[in-house]
């Protein structure tokens, strides 16, 4: 199997900046999707 951390860190890391530019731009609706978005195909 290919090692695929540095892969995941790096989507991690996106998606956090992501989420904090909603919260910035005052998205809280989308920003609230979004998490249970990204939870959920992380399970």
């Amino acid at each position: 199997m290919a090692e695929r951390s540095r892969d995941w860190m790096r989507q991690a890391e996106a998606d956090h900046k992501h989420a904090r530019s909603c919260i910035t731009l005052g998205h809280y609706e989308w920003a609230c999707f979004l998490s249970q978005l990204i939870r959920r195909q992380r399970s």
